[in-house]
């Protein structure tokens, strides 16, 4: 039977989160709208295209001034109804809050699928494999290489190689689309054995297998770029991270008694830091299905990324919303997923009573 204390741990994190999410997604819709001059914008186009359509009318030609004007009134009228701009921002800034947080996204003002759906939904998830496919495979990769390499060095702490890692550190600093665009001076501009970006050769190729080569090729420098920029930064942090549980007293009663450095990382080190290491992972991967703006405008890689980065220069905020309310889901059910795994996996963490 679940604990009473457990149940109302659930409880309160899951409001709590709740509140932030509602509070997120309700900042954004304001910030996307620009407090409602968006939406001043967008009437403006309205009635510039509807005065233009009927002037340009041989239907409406023979009308007065006066009556295409009245035309003119009439329909711009039912366009704000249509579009629901007849109501104050504040007012229709609550609906956006209710829409988004059912995930129902609505249509774009100017964006388009492939397919030519101005759907915000079928808009974002045309993009999400991409990024998936990209940002995520290689945060997995980077994540698990930065764990086993600090775990490496940590154990070789002092030597050759652990002075140049701490020396390279400072490498991370510099943005994955910095090695991005000098990667693609080297490989591309000057080598010319790898393409430029893009998803696919053009024409795509056919066969099955040679599209999937076609794809891995054109992954390798954004992937290479993003590795580079975390490398030496994420191996010694997760270094200085396993040295300090290296240090600790059950740590050296395990080395007193003979056992072996393998053992010891594993169960002696490792395990104890299993709750940081999840959340690292979870959150890397959540943050990966983002994307990144610049580097995957860099690459002209199509994910949500360079999705989000045309939304913004539209603008076209129901896109913007529908990416930000998405990821606060995502991120919202991770926490609390979070929260839950830790009472069974950390021993110190007491939710319920006793």
């Amino acid at each position: 039977m679940i604990p009473k204390g457990f149940l109302k741990f659930v409880g309160k994190r899951t409001i709590l989160l709740l509140i932030s999410l509602v509070a997120a997604i309700y900042i954004s819709i304001l910030l996307a709208n620009l407090g409602g001059i968006i939406d001043e914008m967008v009437k403006a186009d309205l009635i510039m295209s509807i005065t233009m359509n009927v002037k340009n009318n041989p239907a409406y030609q023979g009308l007065t001034a006066s009556e295409r004007q009245k035309i003119i009134d009439s329909l711009y009228q039912s366009a704000l109804e249509a579009k629901g701009l007849n109501t104050p921002f504040l007012v229709r800034s609550l609906y956006y809050l209710k829409d988004a947080l059912t995930l129902d996204l609505g249509t774009a003002l100017y964006l388009t699928s492939d397919s030519g759906s101005k759907q915000v939904r079928l808009i974002i998830l045309e993009r999400l494999p991409q990024t998936v496919m990209l940002f995520t495979t290689v945060t997995i990769i980077n994540f698990f290489t930065n764990l086993l390499g600090g775990l490496i060095i940590a154990r070789k702490y002092g030597s050759k190689i652990d002075k140049a890692i701490a020396a390279l550190a400072p490498t991370s600093t510099i943005p994955g689309w910095v090695y991005g665009i000098f990667l693609l001076l080297v490989f591309y501009t000057w080598l010319h054995v790898l393409p430029a970006g893009g998803l696919v050769d053009y024409p795509p190729p056919k066969d099955p297998i040679l599209y999937s080569l076609s794809v891995l090729r054109h992954m390798i420098l954004p992937m290479l770029s993003w590795t580079l920029a975390g490398l030496f930064l994420g191996i010694y942090s997760n270094r200085t991270f396993f040295l300090i549980f290296s240090t600790e007293d059950y740590v050296e009663v395990a080395k007193a008694k003979g056992l072996p450095p393998r053992r010891v990382d594993m169960g002696y080190v490792m395990r104890p830091t299993l709750p940081s290491i999840v959340t690292g992972l979870s959150f890397a991967i959540i943050g990966s299905w983002s994307g990144a703006i610049i580097t995957e405008t860099v690459f002209d890689w199509p994910g949500l990324g360079k999705l989000l980065s045309m939304a913004l220069s539209y603008p076209d905020p129901p896109v913007i919303v529908g990416e930000v309310a998405i990821y606060a889901w995502l991120l919202t059910i991770t926490v609390l997923t979070l929260d839950i795994v830790y009472a069974f996996l950390d021993p110190r963490v007491k939710v319920w009573g006793g």
